[in-house]
């Protein structure tokens, strides 16, 4: 059994991750959402109405383009960008909001709720549900709330209704246990779509799925273009959906290297960061067994990175397995390193990464110089940097746009 095989099942389980950890009153809701996945993904006449979605009004299939300028600033290997910033908007997002508000819509369902932390997942279920016509609730850490204020206003415009956790840290685990507080006191009427290949079963499989055609469609791109598959590719890693999409469809090519880089911060010595494969423990927590970063009592960590996407504690159990069975590598990028390669990529290619997405560049600026001119890198630019535009003139310290919003005001 492939790698492959392993990820998309109905048990939930990855090794020794994943499963169900949840109240006895979700079983069943998760037992029909879980059957429900499994027979549509079998059927003909979804896939083709998923399909059509994902072309006609999602934008699939997103470029792959020669990042030629940034190629020959670093020297060594050719660069490539999958461009999912370019998807309706703005992120990877929308491939499991669609394919999940269709399966709710399937099952009858018309009360969405969904968690978010960068916005962009929130925003790509307020959209799902403005076109399905399917009542949003979107909850999100008060702190997130405010640094991401666009996608706030964005959501809003949709119909959606976006609540401020103020509980906790105020960041994305707040947000999920807030949505799971909501699911269970409205289990019936409810579909939460959870926003990443985190959760209990069916959502780690599930939404692996829905975004695996990103791989897909670079394995036909690259060859086109470079003549071969790609020496190595790199996502950055918060809960894991745009790394996985990117990695599953080449997860059994045992010559292509795969790397995922999870949030540095401002150092992984001490607590500001969000790698959890640098000092993060096995546990379960919010419905699944994976690695958390966790105090000495055993409960989640606070964690910090520039991107509210990656401020995470927790990572999905099939990249738990992945990187326990030595196929998958990790690494980390440091805020400051981040802030770098948002500047050089948008500098030499015309382009603004999310700040999520800008940790797969400061990999790529860090790996690409190490490598033969022969060698082909791909990296996933998940999602684009419109929504981080307070965060990056705030560290850039732009006087100019100070200006500008004290004058709006």
């Amino acid at each position: 059994m492939g790698y492959r095989d392993v990820l998309i099942n109905k048990d939930g389980h990855f090794g020794s991750f994943g499963g169900r950890y949840v109240p006895e009153v979700l079983v069943p809701i998760m037992d029909d959402l879980r059957d429900a996945f499994f027979e549509v993904i079998e059927d003909e006449s979804f896939v083709n109405e998923l399909l059509s979605y994902s072309r006609n009004y999602v934008g699939r299939p997103t470029p792959l383009t020669y990042c030629e300028n940034l190629t020959q600033n670093l020297g060594g290997a050719k660069i490539f960008m999958k461009n999912e910033g370019l998807l309706h908007t703005g992120a990877h997002k929308m491939n499991h909001c669609l394919g999940q508000a269709l399966i709710a819509k399937r099952m009858g369902k018309q009360r969405i709720i969904a968690e978010t932390g960068a916005g962009q997942h929130g925003l790509a279920t307020a959209t799902a549900c403005a076109k399905f016509g399917l009542d949003c609730t979107v909850y999100m850490g008060a702190k997130d709330y405010e640094r991401q204020r666009p996608n706030v206003f964005w959501m809003e415009q949709l119909g959606a209704t976006v609540v401020p956790v103020r509980e906790g840290d105020q960041t994305l685990r707040d947000a999920i246990n807030a949505a799971l507080r909501d699911l269970i006191a409205r289990p019936e009427e409810t579909h939460y779509l959870l926003g990443t290949v985190c959760g209990p079963n069916p959502y780690p499989a599930m939404n692996t799925y829905f975004q695996k055609v990103i791989g897909e469609e670079v394995r036909t791109q690259v060859v086109a273009q470079a003549g071969k598959l790609p020496d190595v590719m790199v996502a950055c890693v918060g809960g894991g959906s745009n790394a996985l999409g990117l990695f599953y469809d080449f997860l059994d090519e045992k010559e292509v290297r795969l790397i995922g880089v999870e949030a540095g911060g401002k150092g992984v010595d001490g607590d500001e960061h969000a790698a959890r494969f640098q000092g993060g423990e096995v546990g379960v927590a919010e419905g699944f067994k994976s690695y958390f970063l966790q105090n000495e009592d055993g409960q989640l960590s606070s964690t910090h990175s520039i991107s509210a996407g990656l401020d995470y504690a927790g990572i999905g159990p099939q990249l738990a397995y992945l990187q326990e069975s030595g196929r998958l590598e990790f690494t980390y990028a440091l805020d400051d390193d981040v802030m770098s390669a948002y500047q050089l990529l948008a500098r030499t290619e015309g382009v603004f990464a999310a700040m999520e997405s800008s940790h797969a560049v400061a990999e790529v600026v860090r790996l690409a110089p190490t490598l033969d001119k022969e060698d082909v890198v791909v990296f996933n630019c998940s999602g684009r940097g419109d929504k981080d535009l307070f965060i990056v003139t705030r560290e850039l310290d732009d006087e100019g746009f100070k200006t500008f919003l004290k004058e709006q005001i």
